[in-house]
């Protein structure tokens, strides 16, 4: 059952790095492995907005479809995600961001998930370390083609 958490500080703004974690309809131009995205359903409720979103992932020979559901705490600038359906027996995510005094902003990220497939928990195992790397520098290098070099930019 993989699971990663990270902290780390960015020089962008907490609303920012939320934003861009948020958009869940562009993550196919820059997160690898994201053939595809497309929102099911969108409601928002008195503090947060409820996301039902599917997530093509392509990887070597695989190519699998899961549904999850983003919800959105604007107000905490918190982001949680849930298992609907696909590939996994369970899938848990959650972000957090916090505005820094200084500038920049910390983010902390965790995920915890675990394939039906044993083939396919088998082939994540030996390179999730590697992907995880890969997805969170994607979205670094994005905020930074989004942003710029950050906080005095």
């Amino acid at each position: 059952m993989p699971k990663h958490s990270e902290t780390r500080q960015m020089p962008y703004s907490a609303q920012q790095i939320y934003d861009l974690i948020a958009d869940i309809g562009s993550y196919p131009k820059f997160l690898p492995w994201c053939a595809g995205a497309r929102i099911r359903n969108r409601e928002q409720l008195e503090n947060t907005e409820v996301i039902d979103a599917d997530l093509v992932i392509s990887f070597k020979v695989f190519r699998e479809q899961f549904g999850s559901r983003v919800t959105l705490h604007p107000d905490d600038m918190k982001i949680d995600v849930e298992y609907i359906d696909g590939p996994f027996r369970y899938l848990n995510n959650h972000w957090s961001f916090k505005q820094l005094e200084g500038g920049g902003c910390e983010v902390d990220f965790f995920v915890d998930f675990e394939f039906k497939s044993a083939m396919l928990q088998a082939v994540i195992g030996v390179v999730f370390n590697e992907a995880m790397r890969r997805i969170v520098g994607a979205f670094e290098k994005r905020a930074k083609e989004l942003y710029g070099s950050g906080a005095g930019s």
